[in-house]
């Protein structure tokens, strides 16, 4: 492996000097200012928006109110990521949220959270989404079936994760840009939906009525508007994952201009296309609805209303491989820490890519797609999603005051991280509190589980003999090799 190693150094791809002079593997580089943009809006802009607004109605219960919600949601994206932006010029590291939980709060906080990530959080996931890319994708072929068959719609699930795999394991840049390619796509295909409504607007078609009540049976229950969150914040999941591939932005200072230009692009498109399916289809229709766009496009597109599944199911496949390209560069980094078997933090030695993580996450994906669940998913991941939010909200804040003499090349203020956390600890305890479930409890005991796994593997060192052995000849058969870090 060490001839192979020094013959990529040679190469230029990853010919680096390391400070003992040794070359090592790195990842490249390659990802600029505009598809880092794309990269955030295509992680954004997925299924959420053709399936959550029914969720967001039901909770909140009135039209106006929903609008309110995911202006809100917007908002949250765009704070949450300025604050993300400066623990990247902190911690210019690949990895989110464990990186800067692991440089401020050390190495058990950092695997509970790896713990959640790579086992449930990315995997599920790419599981929900992958499940819908599958349902839209067969849609045209059951015209007028009330429910696909299951075990077709698993299998288009699974072999859409398999592709994408493949596709980020031969190459990042061939990732990026069939991610530019489905990100054009998905602009496109909410861009429609927003001139439909224009036009039903001008034509003097549209149900402004809902305009008059548009508050009316608004909740006033904590626990609800918690839950609306959860629905609205899904179709925003994604503005974070730049901040997992920092070590492959080609000019790291690019971030925070990929962030100002992604996620006001994102909101926006997502409150017009809202209010475009308030101007077509009643509230009654859209909470009876399992696909609001579909409803939308059989009433207006006419004999063009396939385009609607096609749409979502591009956007669905684009944000399956933006989560593949976020989610094993964490894998990565957790195992180069040592969190997890080193095996995983490898890169292969001629494409350059994580393919050891890439593999692991598709096979826990695979395994959740078995028994998986859009709607529950939904929310068991925003329940966890914000923990770990809040608990890397905290990191800036603890920075902040231990070391607040050291120069930052790019700092928020502080009110942001602050309604951040409070924001955070809303969104974690309102929905217990209000209304308590048998998911949330799973949730709690999976977390403890990671203390004994924690202690058991990571702490004491009580790991198989077998497993380095096991490492060597996965190695040669994978032609993956050790990397080091890029600075």
């Amino acid at each position: 492996m060490e001839s192979r190693k020094g013959r990529s150094g040679s190469l230029g791809v990853a010919g680096q000097e390391l400070s003992s002079g040794a070359p090592g593997l790195m990842l490249r580089r390659e990802i600029g200012l505009w598809n880092a943009v794309s990269l955030i809006a295509g992680c954004m802009i997925g299924s959420g928006i053709f399936m959550s607004p029914q969720g967001v109605l039901v909770y909140m219960g009135s039209p106006g109110a929903s609008l309110v919600v995911w202006v809100l949601c917007g908002l949250l994206a765009m704070l949450g990521a300025l604050c993300y932006a400066e623990l990247s010029a902190l911690v210019p590291e690949s990895g989110g949220e464990y990186a800067y939980i692991l440089r401020t709060f050390g190495s058990l906080p950092a695997f509970l959270v790896i713990y959640i990530f790579t086992l449930v959080g990315r995997p599920a996931t790419i599981a929900a989404i992958s499940l819908s890319f599958a349902e839209y994708a067969l849609a045209p072929f059951y015209p007028g079936c009330p429910s696909l068959p299951q075990s077709v719609v698993k299998s288009v699930a699974a072999s859409c994760i398999l592709l994408l795999m493949l596709v980020n394991f031969w190459s990042s840049r061939l990732a990026t840009m069939l991610m530019n390619v489905c990100t054009v796509a998905k602009v496109f295909s909410l861009l429609i939906i927003v001139v439909g409504g224009a036009v039903v607007l001008v034509q003097g078609h549209g149900r402004t009525e809902f305009l008059l009540s548009a508050f009316h049976n608004t909740t006033q229950q904590a626990g609800r508007i918690g839950m609306a969150f959860y629905q609205g914040l899904w179709s925003f999941d994604g503005w974070n994952s730049i901040n997992y591939m920092m070590e492959e932005l080609k000019n790291p200072k690019n971030l925070v201009w990929a962030l100002m230009i992604a996620i006001p692009l994102v909101t926006s498109l997502y409150v017009l296309v809202n209010i475009s399916y308030l101007l077509v289809l009643s509230p009654s229709e859209i909470l009876s609805s399992d696909a609001t766009a579909v409803r939308w496009g059989n009433q207006i597109l006419g004999s063009w209303a396939w385009l609607v599944p096609l749409a979502v199911a591009l956007s669905t496949f684009g944000s399956v491989n933006g989560v593949f390209l976020g989610g094993s560069r964490v894998c990565y980094a957790a195992a180069r820490e040592g969190h997890m078997p080193r095996f995983l933090s490898m890169i292969h030695v001629h494409h350059l890519t994580p393919a050891p993580a890439l593999m692991f996450t598709t096979a826990m994906a695979l395994v959740l797609v078995i028994p998986g669940n859009f709607s529950i998913i939904v929310n068991l991941m925003s329940f966890l999603s914000w923990i770990t939010y809040g608990a890397t909200i905290s990191c800036l804040l603890y920075l902040r005051i231990k070391t607040k003499n050291l120069p930052r090349t790019y700092k928020v203020p502080t009110f942001i991280p602050v309604v951040m956390l409070l924001a955070s600890l809303y969104l974690v305890l309102a929905p217990i509190i209000d209304n308590p479930q048998m998911e949330f409890l799973y949730v709690f005991l999976f977390l403890l589980s990671g203390f004994l796994v924690y202690f058991l593997f990571i702490y004491f060192q009580c790991q198989p003999k077998c497993l380095k052995m096991a490492t060597f000849h996965l190695q040669l058969l994978l032609e993956v090799a050790p990397t080091t870090k890029n600075h």
